[in-house]
């Protein structure tokens, strides 16, 4: 049985629902006309925050004790989850703490610091943020809320399954992001609890791709954190990881990787084809059917998972620069 059930989906959605909200399902016509079957694009990225991040992080902080609470929070972070955390945090005026690479866009920086969180930059990966973590913790006796691989975070995440599946729910393929796996492994608990005939597939940049290269080696291994468009898909899963390594390895149905060059058509895609300002990460799933990585003989739903990316970026992605230096200048 995985760590987290649909049960605990519900209860998470029950506990969030005055918290977040429930984004639209819409149909793409461009999609559906190169896939050939109905494709719905779950508008995710126009989620308070601007990620799906937000949900994992309010069913986190509102359950923990006042205890905790007083004490404040802190997590290592790509940007998404510091930016969803430091909101839920603000809105229980609490302390909150945000550990983040060099890696990390400073648009992202920039919106967490505004949302009154501590910022922290350390290192050249998450795996060095995450030291910092580690330290505050003891030291400070912080409360840790990971950004993936903790069972409210991930409950919270799978909101997002329960919407999709009540909004397409003929759904025959769902198509999540995959990087630590807390949402992956969340929408597939939630998909496969209400439809255990949808298939869900994770998908994920090439470069730097932790939890893929995990399942292929049969266990958590450390992967290069790598500069990639894709950058909120970044950073390990965590050698000590207790619960998305398991959980993504029984319930997806397969993982697809993409290029830069994909990732780049992804994101044209959407703003030329669908009106969509989205981030490399929220853009995997339109690039992996724009790429003909995908099979499906029935209608699919596509997670646009964030729209945090730096607009000067989004400019020269648009405008055909596809560089992976591109992707560090945000």
């Amino acid at each position: 049985m995985p760590a987290v059930i649909l049960t605990d989906i519900r209860t998470a959605r029950e506990r969030i629902a005055n918290k977040i909200e429930r984004t639209p399902t819409v149909l793409s016509h461009s999609l559906s006309e190169c896939c050939g079957v109905s494709v719905h694009l779950k508008l995710e990225h126009r989620q308070t925050t601007g990620s799906f991040k937000l949900r994992g992080a309010s069913n986190a902080v509102a359950s923990l004790s006042a205890e905790q609470k007083a004490r404040g929070v802190v997590a290592a972070s790509t940007g998404n989850h510091g930016r969803a955390l430091a909101h839920a945090a603000k809105l229980e005026g609490m302390r909150a703490v945000i550990c983040m690479s060099r890696l990390v866009p400073g648009n992202k920086l920039d919106e967490i610091r505004r949302l009154g969180a501590e910022v922290r930059i350390v290192g050249d990966s998450q795996d060095d943020a995450q030291q910092e973590v580690d330290r505050l913790v003891a030291q400070e006796r912080l409360v840790m809320l990971p950004p993936f691989d903790h069972p409210d975070i991930i409950a919270g995440q799978g909101t997002l399954g329960l919407e999709m599946i009540e909004q397409v729910p003929d759904a025959a393929l769902v198509l999540v992001q995959l990087s630590g796996g807390g949402l992956a492994s969340g929408v597939a608990a939630a998909i496969k609890g209400v439809s255990p005939r949808t298939k869900v597939i994770g998908v994920s940049m090439a470069r730097g791709a932790a939890m893929k290269a995990s399942l292929d080696a049969g266990q958590p291994v450390l992967v290069e954190e790598l500069p990639t468009l894709a950058d909120s898909l970044g950073g390990g899963i965590g050698l000590d990881n207790r619960l998305t390594f398991a959980m993504c390895r029984d319930l997806l149905d397969d993982v697809v990787l993409l290029s830069e060059d994909e990732i780049a058509a992804g994101i044209r895609h959407a703003y030329a084809q669908e009106r969509e300002i989205v981030e490399g990460a929220g853009a995997v799933g339109i690039a992996a059917l724009l790429a003909g990585k995908i099979t499906a003989n029935g209608p699919v739903v596509v997670l646009l998972s964030g729209r945090n990316i730096d607009m000067e970026l989004h400019r020269k992605i648009v405008c055909g620069d596809t560089s992976i230096n591109a992707g560090r200048a945000g």
